[in-house]
């Protein structure tokens, strides 16, 4: 698509991810890399004592899931990039913590796309990450990236 016909659909719900399983395995490897080991994402013994009944992802390694999410989805792709940065984040919410062991997938709103300076785009999206057989989303933000054309 060209940026153009992605400005299109501005205002429209634009793409939903395959569901992915956030495993004890990701979580610990996810505070290896980071350094944040409290226990209740890393120790299911303890975890299970607490209004959870088990370990949960760390919000930031939910957040962290845009990328892949975005690649195993059905969101439109701009033809003809020759860079996509991330751009920032605005909003961010973590509402519902993400179980280990639970699925999670991403639902993706376009509420701007703008060109900047020919042959640049920014692109806002409203990014729902959704856990299944839950109620309530784990996180929703607004979510920036530039596109370079």
């Amino acid at each position: 698509m060209t940026p153009q016909d992605v400005a299109a659909k501005v205002g429209e719900q634009v793409g939903t991810s395959e569901w992915v399983e956030m495993s004890q395995e990701r979580i610990n490897q996810f505070a290896d890399a980071t350094g944040d080991h409290q226990f209740i994402h890393v120790n299911e013994e303890a975890a299970k004592m607490t209004p959870f009944g088990g370990t949960i992802a760390h919000g930031f390694l939910t957040l962290s899931m845009i990328p892949y999410l975005t690649a195993n989805s059905d969101v439109p792709r701009v033809d003809g990039i020759k860079m996509a940065v991330n751009y920032g984040g605005n909003k961010t919410r973590f509402i519902n913590p993400v179980r280990s062991g639970k699925k999670i997938r991403g639902h993706w709103k376009l509420l701007e796309m703008t060109e900047k300076r020919p042959g640049q785009w920014q692109q806002t999206m409203e990014i729902t990450i959704e856990i299944e057989g839950e109620d309530k989303p784990a996180l929703i933000c607004e979510w920036m990236t530039m596109y370079f054309v």
